[in-house]
């Protein structure tokens, strides 16, 4: 298996699109880094910034949409949807642009003093009001989640077939990667022993809670971006954000804003590491389909020595 490219477009094939939504002169049209799935591109109509990006994953953008009316018609500050659209064999999504650069833009030390911030939005968005939606797992087009349970969500995206996803045949990463199967074998053993844990909680995740998905003026947090939302214990969202910003003690920031609010969690240290399993299992076979063997060897050296 080849590692995943994400869509290339010329910016004069983005103007294109562009000019079917809007009736004034669209400017500044460039090329952003960052997404690993998806071509993201700003531009300005007015002065005013938005967004596009492009997909090449069935279904994905009308996912988003859901949930950008979710959040911010609860005061989360996320990118509201413009509108949804083809091109070639391209889906499309055009959005607000929240201002500022993202988290990891900034200063390790602009970094902890925002966290606090940063744990307080955490713990807003993964307890907003869900509405009449029911399941777990991803959150599918009319907004449901996928599965019936956590344990049926966890077996599914670990499953071998997973024909017509971003992993379809992903079990040729066991041949052609440093993915290997005795190492993923354990952790998914130790996942499914501890999502017990986990499975009475349903909540919403963000899905991918880093800090190149959190964006930031210097001063505070101006909002979040690019969710792979799902339904489920929102320790996973923690899980990851302690992953990512690993020098910051994240886990004792977060209790100790959990204490200030009278907020208990029960189980903790169980949930949080099937949390871990959870996202390191995801990790682990990104990481390999990605051709990052570094990042592979630390998060695999990391799970298996997690609950030791």
């Amino acid at each position: 298996m080849t590692a995943y490219e994400k869509p290339t477009l010329e910016t004069s094939e983005v103007e294109v699109v562009l000019s079917k939504h809007f009736d004034s002169i669209v400017t500044g049209v460039t090329s952003l880094n960052g997404g690993n799935l998806s071509a993201v591109f700003s531009f300005l109509v007015f002065d005013k910034e938005y967004v596009i990006k492009f997909s090449d994953l069935a279904g994905s953008f009308e996912t988003e949409r859901f949930i950008s009316d979710l959040l911010t018609s609860q005061g989360i500050p996320f990118p509201s949807c413009l509108g949804l659209g083809e091109f070639k064999s391209f889906n499309y999504l055009i959005s607000e642009k929240i201002s500022g650069l993202n988290l990891a833009s900034c200063s390790p030390e602009q970094q902890r003093q925002l966290l606090p911030e940063v744990i307080q939005l955490l713990t807003q968005m993964n307890h907003i009001e869900l509405g009449q939606t029911h399941g777990y797992g991803f959150i599918n087009t009319s907004g449901n989640g996928a599965y019936s349970s956590w344990r049926e969500h966890i077996i599914a995206v670990n499953a071998e077939d997973q024909a017509g996803t971003f992993w379809d045949g992903w079990y040729d990463l066991f041949k052609t990667s440093c993915l290997e199967k005795d190492v993923f074998d354990e952790c998914y053993n130790r996942l499914l022993a501890y999502s017990s844990y986990n499975e009475p909680y349903r909540c919403f995740i963000h899905g991918d809670f880093h800090q190149f998905n959190i964006m930031s003026n210097g001063q505070r947090i101006t909002g979040i971006i690019d969710t792979n939302g799902k339904y489920g214990d929102f320790l996973v969202d923690l899980a990851t954000l302690d992953w990512h910003l690993r020098n910051l003690d994240v886990i004792r920031e977060y209790q100790k804003y959990l204490q200030q609010m009278g907020i208990s969690i029960p189980n903790f240290k169980e949930r949080l590491i099937g949390a871990k399993y959870y996202n390191g299992l995801i990790g682990l076979r990104f990481y390999a389909k990605m051709g990052w063997k570094d990042a592979y060897s630390g998060l695999r050296n990391e799970l298996l020595n997690l609950t030791k």
